[in-house]
């Protein structure tokens, strides 16, 4: 059966399916090459600062690769759509991990159990992160909204946040390091940890944008 497009809702031709299919593999790969670089100088750089923030942080980028990781298996398949639900509920107990995650390290910040360190490193890093997420996310989401997959428009979503978490981040270091506000990485986490149980939900009903999966995957 030939995928609906989300944006058109007419049926795409099967060579365009499969450069769809192609583009979705390689933002993935991008994505996870790029957060395994992220994560190793985060938990390397937050080691050396003692930053429990720059160390969460790299840890986020493990926990996106994994999303990333289950489109990319998804679309190993010889008919992606198959594994659509696995992929989506893989993606969502990333973000459940993500949000439990970031909700005890913020707790822990909150309580004077943690803070985080100024790191130059650190401060360089999410702020490459602020401008690279936002745009891989962007190219995923069109891409999977085209092809009508829900997982990968759910994996675009987890990249967003970690562009959130990022700029999150980059706050708290900043405002640390300027004015000694060591709970402020920690309340923008709060935030970030509920947007992501949000989204984990959403993922995990299939519900991964503004349209059904039904209507993504033109399925009556």
């Amino acid at each position: 059966m030939s995928a609906t497009s989300a944006s058109t809702g007419r049926p795409l031709d099967p060579a365009r399916t499969r450069t769809l299919q192609r583009r979705i593999r390689w933002v993935v790969a991008v994505t996870i090459g790029y957060n395994v670089v992220e994560a190793v100088v985060a938990i390397a750089a937050g080691t050396v600062a003692s930053s429990a923030a720059l160390i969460g942080f790299g840890l986020d980028s493990v926990v996106e690769v994994l999303s990333a990781a289950a489109v990319a298996w998804q679309f190993t398949a010889a008919d992606p759509e198959s594994r659509e639900r696995t992929a989506l509920r893989v993606i969502a107990v990333s973000f459940f991990g993500l949000a439990a995650y970031v909700t005890v390290d913020s707790a822990l910040s909150l309580l004077g159990m943690r803070e985080a360190a100024h790191s130059p490193v650190g401060l360089a890093l999410t702020a490459v992160s602020i401008l690279v997420m936002p745009l891989l996310s962007w190219f995923e989401r069109r891409t999977g909204r085209e092809l009508g997959s829900a997982s990968a428009v759910a994996d675009s979503k987890q990249t967003l946040i970690c562009s959130y978490l990022s700029a999150a981040v980059f706050l708290g270091l900043a405002l640390n390091a300027l004015l000694g506000w060591a709970w402020a990485d920690a309340v923008a986490g709060l935030v970030i940890a509920a947007f992501a149980v949000r989204e984990g939900v959403e993922a995990w009903k299939g519900d991964a944008c503004t349209v059904s999966v039904s209507e993504l995957t033109g399925e009556s």
